[in-house]
């Protein structure tokens, strides 16, 4: 008989699931963005060394990160596929990570030098990644198909949360070293009621496969031959989140130099701000909808479209009032996005028994265009037509994100 752990979910999940796994989702994004939005940009600058400019070490930095977060984040995620704890397979991987994520955020608001503060963010990036991947698979080890927009939009919506919590202590805390404090503190309080309040279903040691160290290490290559619908899905988000990550990296920069803000740190929050509130109105609302419907193409192709027309949009209007059109048009897009994009993803996951390392595949579409943004925005910022250009480039990268989610057959 199959176990538990290991089934095709039937039962519906409850509200105080779905908030208590939100909430520490969010939590962890705090963890990410409170550096990235903010901390991170201000120490590049600081630590900058004569002659080299303040974007190609935020660059550089990032890049590291996002390096260590590409193997990170399958491999907790196998890991906590194999793991037979008494306290289920995800939960310990989510109290670990979340705790040595803020232990790795305080050491990185101590960084004296360029190389000191990559070795933090790669740190942060190892830990708080082992504890996103559990919390990710925790959505097709507990959520039936038909709820999985529904739960996909709340989970977004606490990762939104979490980039507004995390720019605002960055920047009201006062000072880097606070900075990074706050946001430690609030990623291991967030994470405690999901750990503390939540039973996690158990993997029985009888059905964990044997240990082989070549199949392992096999395992992390979904072959798109045999899995295509995977394959396209994967291609979908990571065309979309580079086009995306290419508009975040540099924004402290553009409202500095391109449109000379007297308080660049300040608009960034209100651009958050802007971009969190119209994502909101449609991270659940467009999930629901999907469930409701039954379908998931039809609302990425359209948000997916949406985001690019506004990421355009900023290379066509380049002031203080066109970027915040553009910020709430993207909000409205990645609203509908995050959700149903989530949702999808778990539909098309080959095998219950690799929930959590297949899911860690598909989410280095997350934090590979993390590597591939800075890769091309550094060039193109500083050599190769300035911020138009680059605006206009990621427009190109995620309307072709949008249009290949047709490819994908197995999903309405």
């Amino acid at each position: 008989m199959t176990s538990g752990a290991l089934r095709e979910p039937a039962e519906r999940v409850g509200r105080s699931w779905t908030a208590a796994l939100s909430v520490a989702n969010g939590a962890l994004w705090v963890g990410w963005y409170g550096p990235l939005q903010i901390l991170l940009a201000v120490q590049a600058a600081d630590l900058a060394p004569a002659g080299t400019p303040k974007e190609t070490v935020l660059a550089w930095v990032t890049g590291a990160g996002a390096v260590v977060s590409l193997a990170a984040n399958p491999l907790f995620g196998a890991l906590s596929d194999r793991t037979t704890c008494r306290l289920g397979r995800r939960t310990p991987w989510i109290a670990a990570g979340a705790a040595g994520g803020a232990a790795a955020l305080l050491l990185l608001s101590a960084a004296g030098s360029v190389w000191w503060l990559a070795a933090g963010w790669c740190l942060v990036q190892l830990t708080l990644n082992a504890a996103f991947a559990a919390v990710t698979a925790a959505v097709p080890d507990r959520v039936p198909r038909a709820q999985r927009g529904s739960v996909g939009g709340w989970l977004g919506a606490a990762q939104l949360l979490g980039v507004v919590v995390g720019t605002g202590l960055a920047t009201a805390a006062g000072g880097t070293v606070a900075g990074y404090a706050a946001c430690a503190v609030f990623t291991v309080a967030g994470v405690l009621p999901y750990v503390v309040r939540h039973r996690d279903l158990r993997l029985p040691v009888a059905d964990r496969p044997p240990w082989e160290p070549r199949a392992f290490l096999a395992g992390f290559w979904p072959s798109p031959r045999r899995h295509p619908d995977l394959a396209w899905a994967w291609l979908t988000r990571f065309l979309i989140n580079v086009s995306n990550s290419v508009v975040l990296l540099y924004l402290l920069y553009f409202l500095r130099d391109g449109l000379d803000r007297d308080d660049p740190e300040g608009g960034v929050l209100i651009l958050t701000a802007v971009n969190g509130v119209t994502m909101l109105a449609t991270v659940v609302v467009g999930g629901a909808c999907s469930d409701r419907v039954g379908r998931r193409k039809p609302f990425v192709i359209w948000s997916g479209s949406l985001m690019a027309a506004a990421t355009g949009l900023l290379a066509l209007w380049q002031t203080w009032p066109g970027v915040v059109v553009a910020a709430a048009l993207l909000g409205v897009g990645f609203g509908v996005f995050t959700s149903v994009d989530f949702a999808l993803m778990t539909d098309v996951l080959p095998k219950a028994r690799d929930r959590g390392k297949d899911l860690g595949v598909i989410n280095i579409a997350n934090s590979l265009p993390q590597v591939a943004a800075p890769a091309i925005a550094a060039p193109i910022v500083t050599h190769l037509g300035g911020y138009r250009v680059l605006y206009l480039t990621a427009a190109v990268i995620g309307l072709a994100g949008a249009a290949l989610v047709t490819r994908i057959r197995g999903v309405d």
